[in-house]
C-alpha cells in the first residue's frame, strides 16, 4: 500500500462513486436504519469527502488565479444548493426545516478555499485571520459536513508535504463533527463519521499527478448536480415528496 500508484482523476473517480453510492442508499432507505449492510454501504460514502477536501486544497496550491477557482466553486454552489436540496427533499429555503444539511457540500468546499487564501494572506493581521476564517465557519456551518469541511480544507492545505499531520487533523474534525452529529441527529451516524478514515490509504497513495483526461474538473461540475437530480427522481418516485435526510 506504499507504492504510490493513484493520479487526481482516479481518485476524484473513485470519491464519485462512493458519494453516489451514499446518496443513492439515503433517498432509497431515508430515515437513518441500522441495518448491516446499510451502515457498510453508508461507510463506504464517507470515503467520498476526504478526497474532495484535499484535492481543492491541492487545487488551492497548484491555481494561476485563485478568484476565478472560488467564482467557479460559487456558481458550483447555487446549481448545487438546488440540486441537493431536491435530492433529499429539503426547502430550497434554509432553515425551515432544521440549521444541518440546508446545502451542498459545495458551499463547504468554498469556504475551505477562502480560509486557505486568508490564512496565506500577508496583507492580514492574525487576528484579522482568526475572526474571519471564525466568519467562515458560521456562514458555512448549515451546509452539508458544515464548517468542519472548511475546516479540514485549511488544515490539509496549510499541512501541505507532511501527510501524517494532514490526516490526524482530519480525523480530529471530523470526530468534531460526528460528536456533534451524535448529539443532535444521530449517534450511530455520529460514529459512522469516522470511517472517512477509509480514504487515508488511497491519498496515501497519490502520485502527486492530475492524469491524462484534463476534462475532469468540469465532469465533476456536470456530474455533481445530475445525479443529485436523478436521486431526487428516485426520492420521489419511492416515497413522494417528502424529506428523507435527518437533520435536513
Amino acid at each position: 500500500m506504499t507504492e504510490k500508484t493513484f493520479n487526481g482523476n482516479q481518485l476524484k473517480i473513485i470519491a464519485m462513486a462512493a458519494m453516489t453510492l451514499d446518496h443513492l442508499v439515503c433517498v432509497v432507505f431515508p430515515g437513518y436504519p441500522k441495518t448491516w449492510w446499510i451502515l457498510a454501504l453508508h461507510a463506504i460514502g464517507r470515503m467520498a469527502a476526504p478526497i474532495f477536501w484535499f484535492f481543492v486544497a491541492e487545487g488551492y496550491h497548484y491555481t494561476r488565479d485563485w478568484r476565478k477557482y472560488a467564482l467557479r466553486l460559487f456558481l458550483f454552489a447555487i446549481v448545487g444548493h438546488f440540486a441537493y436540496n431536491f435530492a433529499f427533499g429539503i426547502p430550497f429555503i434554509p432553515f425551515q426545516s432544521s440549521v444541518f444539511n440546508q446545502t451542498s457540500v459545495i458551499w463547504t468546499l468554498l469556504g475551505g478555499l477562502l480560509a486557505l487564501v486568508i490564512a496565506d494572506s500577508d496583507r492580514l493581521k492574525q487576528w484579522q485571520k482568526i475572526v474571519l476564517i471564525l466568519l467562515i465557519c458560521v456562514i458555512t456551518f448549515c451546509a452539508d459536513w458544515s464548517c468542519i469541511g472548511a475546516m479540514v480544507i485549511l488544515y490539509i492545505g496549510e499541512n501541505r508535504g507532511n501527510f501524517k499531520k494532514q490526516m490526524t487533523m482530519m480525523l480530529f474534525w471530523v470526530a468534531v463533527y460526528g460528536a456533534v452529529y451524535a448529539i443532535f441527529i444521530d449517534p450511530v451516524y455520529g460514529v459512522l463519521q469516522m470511517f472517512v478514515a477509509l480514504t487515508i490509504p488511497l491519498l496515501k497513495r497519490y502520485n502527486g499527478q492530475r492524469g491524462s483526461w484534463k476534462g475532469m474538473k468540469w465532469f465533476f461540475y456536470l456530474y455533481y448536480p445530475l445525479h443529485l437530480v436523478v436521486c431526487g427522481l428516485i426520492r420521489i418516485a419511492l416515497h413522494g415528496n417528502i424529506g428523507v435526510m435527518i437533520g435536513g
